[in-house]
């Protein structure tokens, strides 16, 4: 029996969310989704349980920082999606570094981290910027 080619990409994400997530953003206006992400008009980001990201890109993953990587990596997949306007980057980024400095992160530390997603981030959150190559088999 002879069936349909599949078709898949490779992943390299690390963590799954394990229980649905929502905080309030700065980002107003927007309303929006896909089958783990939703934000809202009022700025309310919900990640819901399922929800695969990669950690923080540059530095050592930590509970200092791994909520600040969850909710910077769903907000730029957001606006690579086009749900959320690319202008919204530097709010994005603020989000990040405020998230670091809640979840007690050395000051001078997320302030490094803040500086880094600002200036080399903005390739991650280009629409398409996160399509992996689409492999067929057999």
């Amino acid at each position: 029996m002879k069936g349909d080619r599949i078709e898949y990409s490779e992943i390299n994400w690390k963590y799954k969310l394990t229980k649905t997530y929502t905080i309030s953003t700065p980002i107003l206006g927007c309303n929006g989704a896909n089958s783990y992400l939703y934000i809202g008009k009022d700025g309310s980001l919900t990640i819901y349980r399922g929800y695969a990201w990669n950690g923080a890109n540059v530095i050592r993953d930590t509970e200092h920082n791994m909520r600040a990587s969850l909710v910077h990596d769903s907000l730029y997949q957001l606006i690579g999606l086009g749900i959320v306007p690319p202008n919204y980057k530097k709010e994005a980024d603020q989000v990040f570094y405020d998230i670091m400095l809640e979840d007690e992160e050395n000051q001078v530390f997320a302030k490094i981290c803040y500086e880094a997603v600002r200036k080399f981030g903005g390739s991650s959150c280009v629409p398409g910027s996160k399509d992996k190559k689409v492999f067929t088999a057999p």
